[in-house]
């Protein structure tokens, strides 16, 4: 889950790092009324859950209130990369010196944290690692030890800070690993955090991902998903269900259990030709009820032109898809095409179920694929 900007910059402050003084505004005349508080001139940042937003057009000056108001009008009346602006954060403007970067995210690969830092702030970091690798310092992160000051320390003597300043600018580093800790962050960084022209350190910009896994323990945040727009209605539905759904923007509506299983499925409809209309995973052990509010939400996308049904059955059973199948069927009154793969425990029930009702099911996953892309294609030809 992204936090915004704003949103961001408040864990740092609660965290003892600088960030410029700003407040949110969702209305122009809001806009202006924050400016009239802070010191110009101004940065107005439209607030959106995307990167490259300054690229894009979503960061602008201003140099009085009046000015911000301006702004601001522009900017909530705009979509940026596709995304309706809702809201601005007005903050003073930073007389800089230096831009850095400051994170710390997951290491896939080494399954730790790291710690990343860069004297070549203000640019996306793979941008750094690709362009400018030299400048980049990464510190692997044991979890039983944590990230220690005298870690904090090494990384800011790398950037080129010694005595007062290198001291100032670890114990950032030390407090962001602690706020990113504490809020399950997959990614947390400073970009750019800027030396001032009298030697301090503000946070400039933030980012926060947390875990969805852990969303759990940071309610706070979850509870304005749709009023925010983050999510869909229907991935909002999903999550109270239990369920893992994100929504995307082709015509074939897919289903699976599994995560790795439901991601193959998309590929081999790509690989085919087709375009997946949505990932849903309604993982292991998915019982008659869930697989049919499945069905539900999957059907509920308009675009939807055929729902392609792909269960390898371990802890969950074919006879219980079936059954859901069925279920779903009948509470909803579809009538879209399905094309159904299943394999696994209680296999032959689940095919004498839907084979009963006149449901045909597939032994290959490629073969379903391929399946579902001619349906849509043939819906297509007679629309």
């Amino acid at each position: 889950m992204k936090l915004f900007e704003y949103e961001a910059k408040n864990i740092l402050s609660r965290y003892g790092i600088p960030i410029p003084r700003g407040g949110l505004a969702t209305t122009p005349a809001q806009a202006e009324e924050v400016a009239s508080k802070l010191k110009a001139p101004y940065v107005v940042k439209a607030q959106i859950l995307v990167a490259g937003r300054g690229k894009a057009g979503g960061i602008i000056f201003a140099e009085n209130p009046q000015e911000v108001r301006e702004k601001a009008e522009k900017l909530l009346n705009s979509e940026i990369k596709g995304i309706k602006v809702r809201s601005v954060w007005i903050e003073e403007k930073i007389a800089i010196k230096k831009e850095l970067y400051f994170g710390v995210t997951v290491d896939r690969f080494q399954k730790t944290y790291v710690a990343i830092a860069s004297s070549a702030g203000g640019m996306d970091i793979e941008e750094i690692a690709e362009k400018m690798p030299e400048k980049l310092v990464k510190f692997p992160i044991d979890p039983l030890e944590g990230f220690r000051s005298y870690h904090a320390n090494y990384m800011a003597k790398k950037l080129g800070y010694k005595e007062k300043q290198m001291l100032q600018l670890a114990s950032i580093f030390t407090k962001l690993y602690k706020a990113a800790m504490d809020y399950d962050a997959e990614l947390m960084e400073m970009n750019p955090l800027v030396e001032t022209i009298d030697g301090q350190f503000i946070a400039a910009d933030a980012r926060l991902i947390i875990d969805d896994n852990a969303l759990f323990r940071h309610t706070d945040y979850t509870a304005r998903l749709a009023e925010e727009g983050e999510l869909s209605p229907e991935e909002i539905r999903a999550r109270e269900k239990g369920l893992a759904y994100v929504k995307l923007e082709g015509d074939i509506g897919i289903i699976g259990n599994g995560a790795g299983l439901v991601m193959a499925t998309l590929d081999a409809v790509q690989l085919h030709g087709g375009k997946p209309a949505n990932f849903l995973d309604v993982g292991g052990g998915a019982p008659a009820d869930r697989i049919a509010e499945a069905l539900n939400i999957v059907l509920s996308n308009p675009n939807v032109k055929v729902v392609f049904i792909n269960i390898l059955g371990g802890i969950t059973r074919c006879d219980e898809v079936a059954k859901g199948i069925l279920e779903a069927r009948k509470r909803l009154g579809f009538t879209k095409p399905m094309v159904i793969r299943l394999v696994g425990t209680n296999e032959e029930e689940g095919r004498r179920i839907l084979t009963e009702a006149g449901i045909h099911v597939l032994d290959s996953m490629e073969e379903a694929a391929k399946k579902a892309v001619e349906i849509v294609q043939k819906v297509k030809r007679e629309d």
